[in-house]
Order: structure tokens, then C-alpha cells, then sequence
């Protein structure tokens, strides 16, 4: 009997042995603390050999970490819930915006509805009233600047023809020179037929429409006060520049009219070409219809001395006061 109960025991020994290192490896690898009941069931059956020191300690280990572990998932919960509440006030700040945004845009539009109702200005239109008047006023005050500019300037240009400024004459100008013509009396008459007297020559055609008779009409008075005043007498010669229609006959009768010392001279074609060559004297047809037409020429005036040398020209822009000063002044001049 004994001997059967130690052999029972010996068999029983390393089974027991076993179970108390399964329990206690059990109590050491696991994750959360035992139980009390656990640990006393464990040592009531002398599983475990360890001091009960041991698993207090080992308790107050396993309680610290959950107390950390609760402590990272609160911080972490709180701050999800921390970010969360940021977005949501972030969101409803960008909903407030932009409720605020399109009450603006609405009030707007309902003022430019307003406005335009009204009848005032509205800003951010590409033409206003304001605007297009003072464009109109622009315009109109520039059209207004040039027709005065425009105005001026053609007084400028008349002033300055009328009252033409006399300079100094340097050497003696290439005009005149030899010529032969036929005076309106049938006579054949050359430049030394005019010498020992003031002469003034003018070239026209006797079918002028006015140019040519203004222009001898101041001659001829011009002629008159220069005698007057310096008691000289000049002798006033028309030459034509139109020897196709002016024959010796139609130059007579056409001199005769403006004064009777008024001498008329025509010619050749040839002929009158070389006088006007000599001096420099333009003259060309303009349009031709038959037989009517008119001659486009020089508007000039030259006063020869005695000598049938030339010494002043006058143009259009001089009248018979200004025409007849010059001739006396030129004379006063040549007997000093």
C-alpha cells in the first residue's frame, strides 16, 4: 500500500511540476494583471513558487501602463476631436463668408438696379454722361483751336505778301538783255530804242481776265505820282506772252485803254520766248478748248535805268503807293 502511494506521488510530481511552470509563465507573459482570485487559486494549490511581493509588484507595473495607455488614447481622442472642432468652425467661417459675399453681390446688384432706375451714374460703366460730355466739349474745343490756328496762319501769309521787307541787293541780277519786237504802232523796235529813260516792263496778255488789267491799271497811276513827286517821266511797256492771238492791232487797241504812254510789244513765238528767257519771265498755256484759252505767267513788274539795266522787280503784293515810293526811292538813289 505504501509503496503504491509513493509511486503514485512520483508519477504525480512532474506532472505538478509542470503545471506550476505553465502558471506562473502564464501569470508573467500576460498582458493584463491577474486576478486576485487567480493568484490565490495559484498559491492555495502551491502552483507557484514565486513571493507574493512579486505580483504586487508586478500589479502596480501592469496598472501603469494602463493608466499611460488610457492617458495617450485621451490626449489622441481629444485631439481628433480638437482638429474636428477646428474644421467645423473653419467651415462654417468660409459659409459665413460667403453668405456675406453674395448678401454683398446681391445688395450691389439691387443698388446698380437702383441706380439705373434712378437715372444716376453707375460705376464701373464704360461711358457715363459726365464722361461724354466732357469728350463732346474736347471736340469741339479743338475743331474750334484749329480754325482759329488756320485763320491765323493765312493772315500770317497775307501780312507777310503785303508787307514784303527790303534787304540789301548784293551785285546785279542776270535779267534783261538784247530783244527785238514789233511796237502796236507796226514799228520794229529793239531795247536801245528805250534807252535815255526810266523804264517799267511788264509781260501779260491782252486776254486776261483780270490779273493783267488790275496789274496795268496801278501802272498806270503809279506812272502819274511818280511824276508828280519826282518829276522823272518812266515809261510804262506791256509785252505779250501770247503772240498767237496778240496781233499788232489786238495789243494797240488794248494798251490804249490803261494810258496813253502805255507801249505794247509783240512778235514771233521765237521772238517772245527770247525776250522772257532774257528776262526770266514764266509763261505757259493752260487748258485749250478751240481757240479760248488762258496763259498761265509771271506777275512781275521790272524797273530798267536809262541804261536798260535792270534794277528792281515788284510783284503782286505791291499797291500803287508802295509801287511808286519804291520807283522814287530807286531813282533818288541812282542820280546820288
Amino acid at each position: 500500500m505504501a509503496s503504491a502511494l509513493f509511486r503514485t506521488a512520483s508519477r504525480l510530481r512532474p506532472v505538478q511540476l509542470c503545471r506550476r511552470i505553465r502558471v506562473s509563465s502564464d501569470l508573467l507573459s500576460t498582458s493584463s494583471p491577474p486576478s486576485p482570485a487567480c493568484i490565490s487559486d495559484a498559491l492555495r494549490h502551491g502552483y507557484c513558487s514565486l513571493p507574493r511581493s512579486f505580483f504586487t509588484f508586478n500589479c502596480g507595473i501592469e496598472r501603469l501602463k494602463m493608466d499611460q495607455r488610457r492617458l495617450m488614447s485621451t490626449s489622441a481622442s481629444d485631439t481628433t476631436t480638437s482638429k474636428s472642432d477646428s474644421g467645423k468652425s473653419e467651415s462654417k467661417s468660409s459659409d459665413k463668408n460667403e453668405k456675406s459675399e453674395g448678401s454683398e453681390s446681391s445688395d450691389g446688384g439691387s443698388n446698380q438696379k437702383n441706380d439705373r432706375g434712378s437715372g444716376k451714374d453707375v460705376r464701373g460703366a464704360p461711358v457715363s454722361w459726365m464722361s461724354f460730355f466732357l469728350l463732346l466739349a474736347t471736340g469741339a474745343g479743338l475743331v474750334y483751336y484749329y480754325n482759329e490756328e488756320k485763320k491765323r496762319h493765312i493772315e500770317d501769309i497775307n501780312t507777310k505778301s503785303i508787307a514784303v521787307k527790303e534787304g540789301p541787293s548784293a551785285g546785279k541780277a542776270a535779267i534783261g538783255g538784247p530783244f527785238s519786237l514789233i511796237r502796236d504802232d507796226g514799228k520794229r523796235v529793239t531795247e536801245k530804242d528805250l534807252m535815255g529813260k526810266w523804264t517799267i516792263l511788264y509781260f501779260g496778255f491782252t486776254h486776261c481776265p483780270d490779273i493783267c488789267p488790275d496789274e496795268l491799271i496801278k501802272l498806270a497811276a503809279a506812272i502819274d505820282k511818280i511824276k508828280e513827286k519826282s518829276g522823272v517821266d518812266v515809261v510804262p511797256v506791256f509785252i505779250s506772252v501770247d503772240p498767237e492771238r496778240d496781233t499788232v492791232q489786238q495789243v494797240h487797241e488794248y494798251v490804249k485803254e490803261f494810258h496813253p504812254k502805255l507801249i505794247g510789244l509783240t512778235g514771233s513765238p521765237e521772238e517772245i520766248k527770247s525776250v522772257a528767257r532774257s528776262y526770266r519771265v514764266y509763261y505757259m498755256k493752260t487748258e485749250e478748248e478751240d481757240s479760248d484759252y488762258l496763259v498761265d505767267h509771271s506777275i512781275v513788274m521790272y524797273l530798267m535805268s536809262p541804261e536798260m539795266n535792270f534794277v528792281k522787280f515788284y510783284g503782286k503784293n505791291h499797291d500803287v503807293d508802295s509801287l511808286t515810293e519804291g520807283v522814287v526811292k530807286e531813282i533818288g538813289q541812282y542820280r546820288k
